[in-house]
């Protein structure tokens, strides 16, 4: 888990106060708690490479995706997105991240889909859920237990769903209950990078612009941007071997083209940016105990831009669209 600092060194959320007398008491380390067994799947429903814990198949899938593909990620992206909003309307304090879970795998299932992180092979084990739960200095894989939700944690949920031989990615910040102005700016800043990014997105231009633009933007208002984990290629394949930074990486001069098809997914933190892992070799938490947030969509190249493919059917519940008439 992280390392909080001592009560006299400075607080991690950059006041410059002293951390007791700034976000000591609000402060509670997340810990891992007991997992629930495995929700199964049921067999009428087209399931990836690795469920039932087989290794997961590599193939040299085409970056530039046929239009047969494209539309199929489209449908499944505004799937998946559908059941993002479902489940960030459960973000309420005593909610579980297991309760949260169980109602991703029956969403999942309902929509004829196979929840794609379910056994996803890991360094140690596969991953045991069907939606990763990440609370407050969680930034990215934590696993749903049965933690309850307390008034003012963030809560990123990311949904992945494999549906018509394709994934659609999507992830979002939540509030739980009240929450302190450093967590909403947090957010709020972590929603805009991006959108910094997708802007940036367009044909003909390196892909090294995408993290330059989200860099650029969380730098601005003094926030870190996550370095160990990227952005992905996807599309039969949960990650192919494109990989989108969301700082500025020199080398990553691949030039973006239409019909390409990738996830922008910048991790935002409020101190470092640095990561410690937990024994899980899931769970990912900044090294100093600040919190993070992230948001994420599944993104096509278009002619002149980009489509995000994970758009729900009705954005009035959706936190990507809700947050921007919010006072942050």
């Amino acid at each position: 888990m992280g390392i909080l600092p001592k009560a006299n060194e400075a607080c991690w959320c950059g006041s410059g106060k002293k951390f007791k007398r700034c976000h000591k008491n609000a402060a509670s380390p997340v810990k891992p708690g007991k997992v629930s067994p495995l929700r199964p799947v049921p067999d009428s429903i087209d399931q990836p490479a690795w469920a039932g814990g087989n290794p997961a198949s590599r193939w040299d899938e085409p970056r530039v995706k046929s239009p047969d593909v494209i539309k199929r990620m489209r449908r499944t992206g505004r799937e998946a997105a559908d059941v993002l909003a479902q489940l960030g309307a459960l973000c309420q304090p005593g909610v579980t991240t297991d309760e949260i879970d169980a109602a991703c795998h029956q969403s999942a299932i309902e929509r004829n889909a196979y929840p794609s992180p379910l056994e996803y092979p890991g360094m140690v084990a596969p991953f045991p859920k069907s939606v990763c739960s990440s609370v407050n200095e969680v930034i990215c894989h934590g696993i749903p237990d049965d933690r309850p939700l307390r008034d003012g944690d963030i809560v990123n949920l990311d949904v992945t769903l494999f549906r018509e031989g394709v994934h659609g990615d999507t992830n979002a910040t939540f509030f739980v209950g009240q929450v302190d102005d450093l967590s909403r700016r947090l957010v709020q800043v972590t929603r805009e990078c991006l959108e910094k990014g997708v802007e940036a997105a367009k044909p003909g231009h390196p892909i090294n612009n995408i993290g330059r633009a989200i860099q650029t933007h969380a730098e601005s208002h003094g926030f870190g941007v996550v370095r160990d984990f990227v952005g992905h290629g996807i599309g039969e394949q949960f990650h192919t071997d494109l990989q989108i930074c969301h700082y500025y990486h020199p080398r990553l001069t691949d030039i973006m083209e239409p019909g390409m098809t990738f996830t922008i997914e910048p991790m935002i933190t409020a101190g470092s940016w640095k990561v410690r892992l937990w024994d899980d070799g899931w769970t990912a938490v900044t090294a100093d105990g600040s919190r993070t947030a992230q948001f994420e969509h599944t993104i096509l190249i278009t002619d002149d831009g980009a489509e995000i493919l994970t758009t729900p059917s009705d954005k009035t519940s959706h936190p990507y669209w809700t947050l921007a008439a919010a006072t942050v």
